[in-house]
């Protein structure tokens, strides 16, 4: 294959050309005039001369100096992110799911960082009225999988650009199991009656896909070789995303989640795993699975806590369908699961608004979408993100004062630092207080609403300093002195949910 033929390769091409003439000046004494001008190597001479120049000007970007600045588990504790060889806690609300898709995109992107959020989600669907595809289509109507919609792609990479210039990290969602089933697959570019590419006999698809995605019925996520091996489909599915590649591997703040909540076959995610690094070639990339199932303690959960070597991070946001104790003592669980080999522990989503009526009978609520995210970050999750409206809060007042909060508290203590510490309280009933701290330095207390428990200090005789973080405005309360030494009984001082800040002096 001709490596300028794609753009893919073409990049691959470069960056080991770069790699290689810098490694030739670094061995020989000359400079970067080596190459004599009267050279007849013709094209050779040519590409040699642009990437000595570049070389020499320092406008190649090295890979591994990219890699080492980009997203990774950070080096000191694999378990919270490293951007730009520092480490930090990632936190976001954004208004939508596909937000490359987002009219408003710079603006939203402006409040989110005003606010202290760094963290977005983006699925690459495109099922809602307005939204760009990926494809061009031609004058009959009909999509062309070998032909892109350029406007799709510059959309996509404009969130990359201009997150990054924010500081802002991108978790993308490769394939969406809602934009190939039911009424959108009506309109879906992939489905043969809106193609010019195949037929539905050619691609073993059928015309309707009624049953809700979860099902999982769809062939189109069964192409892989080792599942039904459809290499046509299966073509035009590498052709995205090695597109998709040939766009994000130019960023540094991209994290990689193969599925929105998939139940699909193992296979299925093994391959695009596999697939994706190696068409990343030299850049490191990180990435994951989003699995369904509710309960974190299933055997599909497995598929990603097993393989650390398959997936450098994992991500259970479906953990956020559980409420009060049971939210945290399943993560937990994950926790305690990883230990040997700890990982950043994403949610990009986390579920609960007062708007989405259909859940309001499971607890699913505003008040359970504030809990759930200080019980993730307390409970020393890497990332978190409220879900778009109206499943989730978006960039509303809640999650605004939510992530200020964090924020506030970060400038007094880092969460990394700190640690589970739950057998310390006593006369606590279900879901009323969370505790983690850093034994005889510092305490950080969490009520989801009112409530009153103790704090066993009884191994510290030293006086402590609390403050009270209010949820509501992100304010402090003016700090009031403790003295260590016993068990303290620590009321909370409003029923709007409240942070203490317990510190030696």
């Amino acid at each position: 294959m001709n490596p300028f033929t794609n753009s893919i390769y073409s990049r691959l091409f470069w960056r080991k050309a770069n790699n290689l003439l810098t490694t030739i000046i670094s061995a020989n004494s000359l400079t970067c005039n080596i190459i004599n001008k009267n050279s007849r190597v013709g094209y050779i001479y040519s590409l040699s001369i642009i990437l000595l120049f570049a070389a020499c000007n320092g406008k190649i970007e090295n890979t591994e100096e990219k890699s080492a600045t980009g997203i990774r588990p950070w080096s000191e504790n694999p378990g919270y992110w490293e951007y730009k060889g520092k480490p930090l806690l990632l936190l976001g609300a954004s208004n939508n799911d596909n937000l490359f898709q987002l009219p408003n995109l710079k603006s939203h992107l402006d409040s989110i960082a005003m606010i202290g959020g760094n963290y977005v989600r983006n699925t690459m669907s495109d099922r809602d009225e307005t939204d760009e595809k990926a494809f061009l289509k031609n004058e009959d109507g009909k999509y062309n999988l070998e032909q892109w919609n350029p406007i799709y792609w510059q959309k996509f990479e404009d969130l990359l650009k201009l997150a990054q210039e924010r500081g802002i990290i991108v978790q993308i969602e490769i394939w969406d199991r809602f934009d190939h089933a039911r009424e959108q697959w009506q309109t879906d570019p992939f489905n043969p009656k809106n193609n010019i590419n195949y037929t539905y006999i050619e691609a073993k698809l059928d015309s309707l896909y009624p049953d809700h995605p979860g099902q999982n019925k769809q062939p189109f996520f069964f192409t892989p070789p080792s599942l039904e091996d459809n290499q046509l489909l299966l073509k035009y599915q590498q052709a995205f995303v090695e597109k998709l590649l040939s766009i994000s591997l130019d960023f540094n703040n991209v994290l990689y989640c193969l599925d929105n909540e998939t139940s699909g076959k193992e296979e299925w995610a093994t391959y695009w795993a596999a697939f994706l690094r190696e068409k990343s070639g030299e850049k490191t990339i990180v990435l994951t699975e989003m699995w369904d199932h509710w309960d974190l303690k299933s055997a599909e959960h497995k598929r990603t806590l097993d393989h650390p070597e398959r997936y450098d991070f994992i991500d259970i946001s479906q953990n956020s369908h559980q409420t009060g104790e049971i939210n945290w003592h399943n993560a937990q669980y994950v926790f305690n699961y990883i230990k040997s080999n700890p990982r950043p522990v994403n949610s990009v989503k986390i579920y609960g608004s007062d708007a989405h009526g259909a859940w309001l009978s499971r607890g699913i609520t505003t008040q359970h979408a504030v809990e759930t995210f200080f019980r993730n970050i307390l409970g020393g999750f890497a990332s978190s993100r409220f879900h778009r409206p109206p499943h989730g809060l978006g960039l509303s007042n809640p999650s605004i004062q939510s992530i200020r909060t964090i924020r506030k508290i970060e400038e007094k203590v880092k969460f990394w630092d700190l640690k589970p510490m739950m057998d310390r309280l006593s006369d606590r009933v279900e879901n009323e207080a969370f505790l983690i701290g850093k034994i005889d330095e510092t305490y950080l207390l969490y009520f989801p609403s009112e409530g009153e428990v103790k704090l066993d200090l009884n191994a510290h005789n030293k006086e402590f300093k609390m403050s009270w973080i209010n949820l509501k405005n992100s304010e402090w309360e003016e700090p009031i002195l403790l003295k260590g030494g016993n068990k303290l009984s620590i009321k909370t001082l409003t029923n709007a949910g409240s942070l203490a800040l317990i510190q030696a002096k």
